[in-house]
């Protein structure tokens, strides 16, 4: 089934980038990134972090339970102070683990464990590189005289830049890119490293987080940035680099969690976000490039065969849930209750 501009045929995409909580919040949402999503990179950062292979076969075991039974969760590490080289070897060895992932420390949700000082770390990186283990990295330096809208760029050049160098062979995505900035950045260094961008970064600038009022369903970290930035990772997203795919960064938080005086950071986009991709790549005249960025670049990166499925997509207003469970896990996701113009109508098998 061909590419119109009616419908678009694509192999199903992975998303390289998701969090999928615990408990009954993660039976509630894994079925929504399954329904677009073949693969997944499961981030590590619950209450308890995933920082050991034991606990990441858990979590793994936990989150197939959940799941449809054609989707595979790719599972990473979370990266503290006391991570040490030979968790790296027995990470490789698992055959479970894509990769490592570090949080600075109280940069965002659950990151009280993440790192304060890299120089820690040193060799676990140095394991890393010889090991061929992906580093995945949340682009934010915290401190107090940081502006909070400044974190990436002021983590790019004190932080990631200098690891860049020093570790050459290390293969490095950096998250959720959200400035002009980062993005050539990673079109710079793109030989080893790469970038997720989100659905929410394309769609909004900063100014949405106040669109009549607060819009704690919008917040996220790291924070949506000027408009300039958001123009910049559409072009950095469209123009067919094979250093930018998708990564969602779904990060479901229940209503009552992200309604609230200290509002979570995070917005749930799992049942619009290829959707959105694929309004963002049509808006820009690129659709012809959303397989490459949705399906393929991720694959590459992370020395994987891209997938056996694929998924079509028509042009065909599509309503998003107003909200998703009930009760004390009622989650609401991105655009709920808009409607979107494109819905998945079929997968297939590959030609």
């Amino acid at each position: 089934m061909p590419t119109t501009d009616k419908q678009i045929n694509i192999i199903k995409p992975d998303d390289w980038h998701l969090h999928l909580r615990d408990g009954a919040l993660l039976r509630l949402v894994v079925p929504w990134t399954a329904r677009a999503f073949a693969r997944a990179i499961i981030m590590p950062n619950l209450p308890s972090p995933v920082t050991d292979v034991a606990r990441c076969r858990a979590y793994h075991r936990r989150i197939t339970a959940a799941a449809p039974p054609d989707f595979e969760p790719l599972m990473t590490l979370y990266l503290s102070e006391e991570t040490t080289p030979q968790i790296v070897s027995e990470a490789k060895d698992s055959g479970l683990v894509h990769g490592i992932k570090m949080y600075p420390r109280h940069a965002t949700t659950h990151s009280g464990f993440g790192v304060r000082n890299v120089e820690k770390v040193l060799p676990v990186f140095e394991r890393m590189q010889q090991l061929d283990v992906p580093l995945l990295v949340h682009g934010e330096y915290v401190a107090d005289d940081v502006d909070i809208f400044d974190r990436e760029k002021i983590f790019i050049d004190k932080v990631l830049a200098p690891l860049r160098e020093r570790f050459s062979e290390l293969r490095i995505v950096l998250e959720h890119v959200t400035t002009g900035d980062g993005a050539a950045w990673v079109g710079e260094n793109d030989r080893k490293t790469a970038a997720t961008i989100t659905p929410h970064h394309l769609l909004y600038s900063r100014n949405a987080l106040f669109e009549g009022g607060i819009r704690p369903h919008r917040y996220c970290l790291p924070l949506p940035q000027r408009e300039t930035h958001r123009a910049a990772l559409v072009a950095a997203a469209t123009g067919g680099r094979a250093c930018f795919f998708a990564g969602t960064d779904s990060a479901p938080h229940c209503r009552h969690e992200k309604e609230s005086a200290c509002g979570c950071a995070g917005v749930f986009n799992a049942p619009a976000a290829l959707a959105v991709y694929a309004s963002v790549f049509d808006q820009a005249g690129k659709l012809g490039r959303l397989e490459q960025f949705a399906s393929l670049n991720g694959a590459a990166f992370y020395r994987l065969e891209p997938n056996q499925k694929r998924i079509t997509l028509v042009r065909e207003a599509e309503t998003i849930a107003e909200c998703i469970g009930d009760g004390d896990n009622a989650v609401i996701p991105l655009l709920a209750g808009q409607k979107v113009p494109w819905r998945i109508q079929q997968h297939t098998t590959a030609d």
